[in-house]
């Protein structure tokens, strides 16, 4: 596991790679469940394997297709979503009694950070109302979905970067009939070659941590 140095001395910065998903959500339930006042907030950068993953309030009959791609029920806010290879996970564990943060303010915070990034493409990137996560011409390039636990939060974001889009025609993202989704590499003009995942994360992490910790 790959350890980054943040602006913030009281965050820490992984990145895991590519990962399952059932493990990943194990693993930040344990860290939620053992954490104490004193424990610096994480955030974790990743990739997963192919999977739909319903959230508390999901609906099965969102899913129209799933083929040979798992689906698995967890414990997040919201309804189905797709996450795959060239996808941008971040999750955020944070204590929000420290932040002194609602969750409300949590997410848009989240969203003006993925907004804030998309801008410096020159890509004009706006938030719904009552629709968590970020659109781009009405098709939709980020997803949130949050747990709170104990005043502390895990799950987080997803952005599409350079993926495979098909799965997304599998289910209703986010339990929306028809709503399209959208990817980073497909919004630039990249003369051919894909956008660099490593100078994404650079990008969505120094947002994040100036949003959400308030820095300059």
């Amino acid at each position: 596991m790959q350890q980054n140095q943040p602006l913030n001395s009281n965050v820490n910065i992984r990145d895991l790679g590519v990962r399952d998903y059932q493990r990943v959500w194990h693993e930040m339930r344990t860290f939620t469940e053992a954490r104490d006042a004193n424990t610096k907030d994480e955030f974790w950068l990743l990739e997963h394997h192919p999977v739909f993953t319903l959230g508390l309030n999901g609906k099965p009959e969102h899913v129209l297709k799933a083929g040979t791609i798992p689906v698995i029920k967890c414990d997040r806010g919201g309804q189905v979503t797709y996450h795959g290879p060239g996808q941008l996970v971040v999750y955020t564990l944070l204590d929000l009694k420290r932040l002194k943060f609602g969750i409300k303010q949590l997410v848009t915070q989240m969203e003006q950070a993925v907004i804030d990034i998309l801008s410096m493409q020159q890509i004009n990137a706006v938030r719904k109302p009552n629709a968590p996560g970020v659109y781009v011409n009405n098709a939709k390039i980020a997803a949130l979905g949050l747990r709170v636990k104990h005043g502390c939060t895990y799950h987080g974001l997803s952005l599409n970067v350079n993926m495979d889009l098909e799965p997304f025609y599998r289910i209703n993202p986010c339990g929306f009939k028809n709503l399209t989704s959208v990817q980073l590499n497909d919004l630039l003009d990249t003369k051919n070659n894909a956008i660099n995942l490593n100078q994404v994360k650079q990008d969505l992490i120094l947002q994040l941590e100036r949003r959400i910790f308030n820095l300059s």
